[in-house]
């Protein structure tokens, strides 16, 4: 029998949650080992973990024998090895570069910008104003994208990578202050991706590190 997969993560690590939600979309069963970025100076920083994930970056994921980082890779990996749904479009070429454009505007675009790392480099008050200034300038751009690709969800009706990417960004949006009645299809998309089962449960207030004043 094969080992239960093992997701190290942090609850509110857009990338962990990234992962999170596309292992409860695919009814994966894992075991989740919290990594603190912020406590004594970050365990992702230590040298066990480091022996881990040379990037010092949450998520890692081992399963099928393999260690896995990079949360857009391993979306892709679970998606050519798991079945459906299927979080990349199957035999559309035109539909499946839309998601990955959709993704990558969220995953390269405008979350690194304000990610851990780079928020503790620009450090004291100048965070808050970093990190709004570079969500909001990213979010109107890619409301216009969404404007000409969605549907229900990001692409259509159908759930994909580009909504997995979208909701930990509009939390991160949340918490910088953003003005999000400014992105009206962005936040329609949202609201109704936090109605479904697997985004529940993959949110950072269900995750057992979360702080109790955050449940």
């Amino acid at each position: 029998m094969a080992a239960k997969p093992v997701l190290y993560s942090y609850f509110r690590s857009s990338c962990s949650w990234r992962v999170r939600i596309a292992l409860a979309l695919k009814g994966i069963d894992y075991e989740t080992k919290p990594v603190h970025l912020l406590q004594d100076g970050g365990e992702q920083n230590t040298d066990n973990y480091r022996e881990l994930n040379p990037q010092c970056e949450v998520p890692t994921l081992e399963i099928d024998g393999q260690t896995m980082t990079q949360s857009m890779s391993i979306i892709e990996y679970l998606d050519e090895t798991r079945g459906p749904p299927f979080l990349l479009p199957q035999g559309d070429p035109i539909k499946k570069q839309k998601v990955r454009a959709i993704s990558q505007a969220i995953a390269c675009g405008i979350q690194p910008i304000q990610n851990l790392r780079v928020l503790q480099y620009v450090g004291g008050e100048k965070k808050a104003e970093w990190g709004h200034y570079w969500i909001e300038r990213g979010f109107k751009g890619l409301e216009q994208l969404l404007q000409g690709t969605a549907g229900r969800y990001c692409i259509g009706d159908e759930i994909t990578m580009a909504d997995v990417v979208l909701v930990p960004q509009v939390y991160n949006a949340n918490r910088f202050k953003v003005d999000m009645s400014a992105f009206p299809t962005i936040s329609r998309i949202n609201a109704a991706l936090l109605e479904v089962e697997a985004f529940k449960v993959a949110s950072p207030s269900e995750q057992p590190d979360c702080p109790p004043e955050l449940r």
